[in-house]
């Protein structure tokens, strides 16, 4: 019963804790939204200069600028969540951002295009292709600015996680073990339960299976050698070419477990296998 106690305690803080920060993490960027949105509007026309000698504030200007800013804000967050669940929270590289980049201005694109002709038949006005596309052109170069601004500081996060400190929570039944990469020596499964395996030799039982393992943990540090086993690229100790075309790895002698004593790779993960072990 205290250990029920003590996971539910444990999942309430963690829940309070995401949530403290998603209301920090958009609290910061309304501010950039606003900012964003003040010098904006204050560059755009003479008498909106600050030292304008008949200055006037842009109202109208900033409050359609945040509005435009809060739709591009949802668009790149929900983008944003789908790209860290599936790319950035297992690796922050500069393709994985670039895509994020140019299939968030896609989104706004056909975001733009349909909503400035509704607005225009609203406002009784022709749509002119030359408008559309230089106010399209305009909305794509601001909306890069403003997304940079608004989540250089989530990707340098996301790029720190993936560096050997990050940890790894590992459940398994009434118990709650937090694991850092840097401690983990590989994965391996036996009778469909999966253990992690540290530096010392300890065992770790985890309630994950290999395939939720695998898109879980940090692809720079962590390969799947094959069905039973992941490992961790500074467990490696000797790497041993064998018959067919295969290989055999052995891991580090502190590493004592039977169950991996030696790891073999087949041919077809061999060059996948070389290409990441040798990648820095």
């Amino acid at each position: 019963m205290d250990a029920s106690q003590n996971i539910k305690t444990t999942l309430k803080s963690v829940s309070a804790k995401r949530s403290q920060g998603f209301l920090w993490s958009w609290f910061q960027k309304l501010l950039v939204f606003t900012v964003f949105s003040l010098v904006v509007n204050h560059l755009s026309t003479p008498e909106s200069f600050p030292d304008a000698e008949f200055y006037r504030f842009p109202k109208e200007g900033f409050l359609s600028t945040i509005a435009l800013c809060i739709l591009i804000g949802i668009i790149a967050e929900l983008n944003f969540q789908f790209y860290r669940k599936k790319y950035f929270s297992k690796k922050v590289e500069v393709a994985s951002i670039m895509w994020y980049m140019i299939s968030t201005l896609g989104y706004i694109t056909v975001m733009y295009i349909p909503l400035s002709i509704i607005l225009n038949k609203i406002a009784r006005a022709e749509t002119e292709f030359y408008y559309l596309l230089i106010g399209l052109l305009i909305t794509l170069l601001l909306s890069t600015i403003l997304i940079a601004l608004a989540y250089c500081l989530d990707i340098y996060n996301l790029y720190k996680l993936s560096l050997k400190d990050q940890e790894i929570t590992i459940e398994s039944g009434a118990k709650i073990t937090k694991l850092t990469y840097k401690s983990i020596a590989c994965f391996y499964s036996e009778n469909k339960i999966v253990y992690a395996v540290q530096n010392d030799g300890t065992t770790v039982t985890t309630d994950f299976t290999l395939n939720e393992l695998e898109e879980k943990i940090n692809d720079q540090l962590f390969f799947r050698v094959n069905r039973q086993v992941i490992i961790h690229k500074d467990a490696v100790d000797q790497i041993e070419k064998i018959a067919n075309g295969k290989l055999r790895i052995a891991l580090k002698p502190s590493i004592e477990n039977d169950k991996i004593a030696e790891i073999s790779i087949s041919r077809y993960k061999r060059n996948a296998f070389m290409a990441w072990f040798q990648k820095k």
